[in-house]
């Protein structure tokens, strides 16, 4: 017994908690005329508006709407409560991002019931306890209990027999398969295949010849329901980044790094309380005509403090040469991630390392009482909040 639960327009839901004021009212989350939409409250998708749609088009689209910049920190916080929330009814919780999760109940039925019992006191606890809503989708596979929650949104819950998984599956589109993307679905539809039943009733070969060995056999075992793939609570995460659409292209390399070092602060703060460090760091370069570059570095010991990880995504920047050149976006990705307990320590830095493992410490301290923004590195300083000291800065 699986159920996929999914919060509605998770980052828009939780501004419209933070700012009752707007709720009802079309409200995007999005940053910048260049940046893109990251969640629509569902008033504002009744004029078009999408996640991932440019701001811009979107701001067409809707231009009596309310558009607020995202607070990372904010949504993480109510995804450990929520997180925590779903524990309380088995240890099988498998995480996909901050506002969704499988998790198998099959054990915990004794306890609380069956699975549409489950689920509707998980609904009831988020909602009384976080004041937002969720939809859950119950079956006996991942694929149908994923299809079923988006089924049944906002706000709803559906449950999907076993012995009627085909009644529900084979009228949907093929774009509802789980891996079917815009060039999959092209290539399906290309070959008179609109719907999962279409799919199902198509040979084998012919699928495997027009998609490839393997997506074809796995498109084909879904188009028949069939997926076999368990609930991983343990799966730790693969990777923990950060980035930023500018406002307007940059050119001035102390305005992109002090950019860098504000992703690099969201970054290594979301990886401690993770309980992780990173043996990896990556930087993202992405230039006015929108080519992408991407440049790594290993390192012996992994880190998780913003002080080492700047230094090694400072240097990995300064090294492109990068002087004049307009940039539209940079990011960070902190890659390779160990549980911090069994990392090796630096020693050769003796006591200059313990001394920034407590400062570190201390100021996560100080960002859990007092808030976000009130510990941060000087570079990170607004103008008019600086003291007006001329000294320097990393």
């Amino acid at each position: 017994m699986i159920l996929h639960v999914d919060m509605d327009a998770f980052f828009a839901s939780v501004a419209e908690l933070d700012h009752p004021q707007y709720k009802g009212r079309p409200l995007v989350v999005g940053a910048g005329a260049r940046g893109v939409v990251l969640s629509a409250n569902y008033p504002a998708r009744k004029f078009g508006i999408r996640a991932a749609m440019p701001v811009a088009k979107a701001q067409r689209m809707a231009p009596n709407a309310i558009f607020l910049p995202p607070d990372h920190g904010r949504y993480s916080e109510v995804s450990d409560s929520i997180m925590e929330i779903f524990h309380r009814f088995t240890p099988k919780v498998e995480p996909l991002s901050l506002d969704e999760a499988f998790l198998d109940v099959t054990g915990s039925q004794r306890l609380f019931g069956n699975g549409k019992e489950i689920a509707a006191r998980i609904r009831q606890e988020v909602e009384s306890e976080q004041g937002i809503t969720c939809s859950v989708g119950i079956a006996t596979t991942k694929f149908i209990a994923k299809l079923a929650s988006g089924k049944c949104k906002p706000n709803g819950m559906l449950e999907v027999d076993g012995e009627k998984v085909l009644e529900f599956l084979h009228p949907l589109p093929v774009g509802d398969i789980w891996g079917v993307g815009p060039k999959t679905n092209e290539v399906l539809l290309n070959l008179g295949l609109r719907t999962v039943a279409d799919i199902a009733t198509t040979p084998l070969g012919t699928l495997q010849r027009a998609l490839g060995e393997a997506s074809g056999s796995a498109i084909y075992e879904l188009a028949w329901g069939r997926d076999h793939r368990e609930v991983i609570s343990d799966e730790s995460e693969k990777s923990i980044s950060a980035a930023e659409t500018f406002a307007y292209d940059l050119e001035e390399s102390e305005e992109i790094l002090t950019e860098l070092m504000r992703l690099t602060e969201r970054a290594t703060y979301r990886l401690r309380r993770a309980g992780l460090r990173a043996g990896t760091i990556s930087i993202k370069v992405r230039f006015a005509d929108f080519k992408t570059i991407t440049r790594s570095k290993s390192i012996a010991n992994p880190v998780d403090g913003i002080v080492e990880t700047f230094a090694v995504a400072k240097q990995l920047f300064l090294a492109l040469r990068l002087s004049g050149v307009r940039i539209r976006l940079i990011g960070i990705s902190l890659e390779g991630l160990i549980p911090a307990e069994s990392a090796p320590e630096q020693l050769e830095l003796g006591a200059r390392a313990r001394g920034w493992r407590e400062a570190v410490s201390a100021v996560d301290q100080a960002l859990a009482r007092f808030g976000k923004g009130s510990v941060r590195p000087a570079r990170l300083v607004e103008p008019e909040e600086d003291s007006g000291d001329s000294e320097p800065r990393a």
